[in-house]
């Protein structure tokens, strides 16, 4: 997995920008607070999520570490996907998303291009509680909800590689449950942990 890239902008589209590192120019989807900021020959530093698909690998970066882990949480809502995921967070603030979350409030999300309002609702319901601890607190708020958001990156991945989602989720938990602290903490140890108990040669998972 690709956590993040640092390198020189040799590009800069509408919602995205080439990033050049050791020769090889990445595509990284970003927010527009990204694209306004950045210019041609910028050194720029991207957290980034890798969102693995059957005819696809696509790169999401972002500024900071609280977007990063908003946007895996994001992920993991139902009928919620990578683009609509990065439409929320250049519509909506890290700290505006949370409040809307803590209020019960799905209006903010409902302007949000791409979002109706069935599945700004199942946003406030399925993150709440869960979304505050991206918000600035004392004692590493912020790291708790990046490892919080693995799992959720690792299903994802699984689901791009022919899983169900309710067999990758269950796999997920079960193989984090018995991993070692640093394994549950990595995207790639977890992802791979859980491929072996999927068993590498399966396309479809039985019964799925």
């Amino acid at each position: 997995m690709i956590s993040s890239v640092r390198g020189t902008a040799v590009h800069v589209d509408a919602d995205a920008v080439v990033v050049e590192v050791g020769g090889v120019g990445l595509h990284v989807a970003v927010t527009p607070q990204v694209v306004h900021g950045t210019h041609v020959g910028d050194t720029i530093t991207l957290h980034t999520s890798l969102i693995v698909r059957e005819d696809a690998l696509s790169l999401f970066g972002f500024e900071s570490r609280e977007e990063l882990v908003v946007f895996g949480q994001l992920l993991g809502v139902t009928g919620v996907g990578p683009k609509s995921a990065l439409g929320v967070l250049a519509t909506l603030t890290v700290p505006q998303i949370a409040d809307a979350v803590s209020a019960d409030d799905d209006a903010p999300f409902r302007r949000v291009s791409g979002i109706g309002p069935k599945t700004a609702k199942l946003i406030v319901v399925q993150l709440a509680g869960k979304i505050t601890a991206t918000r600035p607190a004392a004692g590493g708020g912020s790291d708790a909800a990046a490892s919080a958001a693995i799992p959720a990156q690792v299903v994802q991945a699984l689901v791009g590689l022919g899983w169900s989602e309710r067999v990758a989720a269950e796999s997920v938990d079960t193989v984090a449950a018995d991993a070692a602290e640093s394994d549950r903490s990595s995207v790639p140890a977890l992802l791979r942990l859980t491929l072996a108990a999927l068993g590498p040669a399966r396309k479809e998972p039985v019964g799925g």
